[in-house]
């Protein structure tokens, strides 16, 4: 079996079987998979710069950043994007495969800067709702709700530019490797 580095382009062949099926799990197998590796590394990077941005503009360093949610950029809007558009470079945008992906993206997005930041938002106006509540309350000792749920729209903009990137930097990548 042959096949790119980082890329399923790759001339994947399983000698002998002429079985399409056979050959087609050879082009989409392990860590090779274009669209995986360009989605992941997109959630990856998104999440560890959101780190950098909570220290640029907090001043502190804050590595629960790594796995939280909300925040500069949206590792959701990265990661479908970085998705979308590695299918798009390596099917072409005129099949189902990229269609299905654009839709998706664009419901994760959508959610992201809608709903969710709206709820968010309203996580911040029942937390200092609660914080007033006298001690004799049942809720007055309540955990804190999440604040961090969604993203805004330049928040959104920048998570979508990000994963486009990576996946157009890891398709030049694999045009230029070998084959192993």
């Amino acid at each position: 079996m042959t096949r790119l580095l980082l890329g399923d382009v790759a001339m994947a062949s399983v000698k002998g079987d002429p079985n399409p099926l056979v050959q087609a799990q050879a082009h989409y197998d392990g860590i090779t998979n274009f669209p995986i590796v360009a989605a992941f590394l997109s959630f990856a990077v998104a999440q560890s710069l959101k780190v950098l941005t909570t220290w640029y503009k907090e001043k502190r360093w804050d590595v629960q950043r790594l796995y939280g949610s909300g925040g500069m950029p949206s590792s959701h809007s990265s990661t479908v994007m970085g998705l979308a558009c590695a299918i798009g470079l390596r099917e072409g945008v005129g099949g189902p495969l990229f269609a299905i992906a654009f839709v998706l993206a664009c419901v994760v997005m959508y959610d992201a800067s809608g709903v969710r930041l709206q709820a968010g938002r309203q996580a911040e106006v029942l937390n200092l709702i609660v914080f007033d509540l006298p001690p004799e309350h049942p809720l007055s000792d309540s955990r804190p709700l999440k604040e961090f749920l969604g993203h805004t729209p330049p928040q959104v903009a920048a998570g979508a530019l990000l994963g486009c990137l990576i996946a157009y930097t890891l398709h030049l990548l694999s045009l230029v490797t070998p084959a192993t």
